[in-house]
């Protein structure tokens, strides 16, 4: 159930990247750049296969979609044993 909670937590770490993005944090802000880096190496790959929004940015949606997809999964599998 480790990998449950990591995933948890890891939806919690996209939300942040998501509040991070309308706050708009300076740069140099530890926090702002924790979140880039955790979440960008996942984000920037569904961020290039969406179609242009107009200027939204659907890509955490889509991963926190395939996140709680994973986690159901992952918990139906676990129900298994």
């Amino acid at each position: 159930m480790l990998l449950i909670g990591l995933l948890d937590i890891y939806s919690f770490i996209v939300f942040g990247a998501v509040i991070a993005s309308w706050v708009q944090l300076p740069p140099d802000n530890p926090i702002g750049n924790f979140l880039y880096t955790v979440t960008e190496p996942l984000l920037g790959p569904i961020r290039s296969v969406l179609p242009d929004m107009g200027g939204l940015d659907f890509s955490p949606l889509v991963l926190l979609f395939a996140v709680r997809m994973l986690r159901g999964v992952l918990l139906s599998a676990a129900a298994g044993f």
